[in-house]
């Protein structure tokens, strides 16, 4: 087939940004001619990635992949009026620079977030008739508004049933709508989504970034019995990260190490809270480079994924989760809903009730008393468990699937009378 890719994200931005990249390599690893509309890669900096210079668009070859990379406006700080002229700007270039790349094509692979890239979308699906996968990879308007994007009062509340309006919208005129997690997919067709149009595509990890690699255990002066507990990633509201810090002050365990990497808005609280509780087993590292990022998986015994109970916590799942199976490390997940059960069935950790630092500090205890050896073969089971769920491999055979499946029905699908 050809198939066509739609994504403001792409190689060779890194973490989630990199997954659209993933997919389009094994899609050409399976045969298939991969064509890529995509955006200059900005991301998470909001500076263009050295080696790339902004123009209205340019075309390049990666591998069996091509690409064409359209104009945009880089940013992605907290302003929220810079990210909506960078998700606009993407969406009008590629209605205007991209649209030919996708005319011809079989099928198109639609990335939903942001929610804008339905412009180019809907020109490839009504003008040239091609027929879209809508991968719905963040529930809007939801994560816009538990992100704290929109604001609050009246107007926020105007753009949300806005947003709401215009993603349902895409859902109709998309052929099959995947979402990456049951309790998204209950979540979409309580909205409308029709049974028939609904596939479950979970995603994957970023598998480009090694496994293994020399950590950070001597250069941080841990011992080698010593229990690392890492976090990393995005310190804000949403993480409700508050009561690990309560859990880990309530552990007196000296094998505990909790390391805390990233930076936010309640960065400052998280330090100021541990540090009036006199809590020495935690580590506040800030914000490191991408390169040490892989070094931080390896140090980490345990990794720590959770989410602010209610809002969208029963249907999201954090791309952190299938990071850290992939890696072969146990994870401690404080949260409802799906990554919670993931966390089970997999049998790669343990589970804590989101918010509550008696339920976290028992989960961390029974982490101290299996040790090192115990803990690497949960995260071995992890990695199992994630070749067989989650892996680029099965996550491109199902969109494969689906595609073909899209194809063979436009193929069988009548056309409507002549009215001439």
């Amino acid at each position: 087939m050809l198939i066509g890719l739609l994504t403001q994200w792409f190689d060779p931005e890194p973490g989630p940004a990199a997954l659209p990249g993933r997919l389009a390599h094994a899609l050409a690893r399976r045969g298939h001619e991969v064509r890529v509309v995509t955006g200059f890669p900005n991301y998470p900096t909001g500076r263009l990635t050295p080696g790339y210079r902004m123009a209205r668009r340019v075309d390049e070859m990666d591998g069996d992949v091509r690409i064409r990379r359209v104009a945009l406006y880089p940013s992605h700080d907290r302003s929220a009026a810079r990210r909506l002229v960078n998700y606009g700007s993407f969406a009008g270039s590629a209605l205007i620079s991209g649209a030919d790349a996708l005319r011809g094509l079989d099928a198109l692979w639609v990335g939903n977030s942001p929610i804008s890239v339905a412009m180019p979308m809907w020109y490839a699906r009504y003008m040239h008739r091609v027929p879209v996968l809508l991968h719905v990879l963040d529930i809007w308007p939801d994560s816009a508004v538990a992100s704290g994007f929109l604001g609050g009062g009246p107007l926020s509340r105007g753009l949300a049933r806005g947003m709401a309006g215009w993603c349902e919208a895409m859902y109709r005129s998309a052929d099959r709508v995947a979402y990456v997690s049951p309790g998204a997919g209950g979540l979409l067709a309580g909205r409308g989504v029709p049974p028939e149009k609904l596939v479950y595509i979970p995603m994957w990890a970023d598998e480009a970034t090694p496994v293994r690699q020399p950590d950070l255990r001597a250069e941080l002066g841990i011992r080698p019995d010593q229990v690392v507990l890492s976090y990393a990633g995005a310190l804000g509201e949403a993480q409700g990260l508050d009561p690990l810090i309560d859990a880990c002050v309530r552990v007196d365990d000296p094998r505990l190490v909790c390391l805390i990497a990233g930076s936010g808005t309640t960065e400052d609280r998280l330090r100021a809270r541990a540090a009036r509780a006199g809590a020495s087993n935690i580590r506040f590292l800030g914000r490191l480079p991408r390169d040490r990022m892989p070094a931080l998986m390896a140090t980490g015994d345990v990794h720590y994924v959770s989410l602010r109970p209610g809002g969208m916590s029963a249907y999201t799942m954090p791309s952190k989760v299938q990071a850290i199976l992939a890696a072969g490390r146990a994870l401690l997940v404080a949260a409802e809903g799906d990554a919670a059960t993931v966390a089970q069935d997999s049998g790669a950790g343990f589970v804590a009730r989101a918010g509550d630092p008696d339920s976290i500090g028992t989960a961390l205890r029974e982490a101290c008393d299996l040790g090192r050896e115990k803990l690497e073969l949960l995260g071995q089971a992890g990695r199992s468990y994630y070749d067989q769920v989650f892996s680029v491999a099965v996550g491109a055979e199902r969109v494969e699937q689906t595609l073909r499946a899209m194809v063979d029905g436009s193929r069988t699908r009548p056309r409507p009378p002549s009215t001439g």
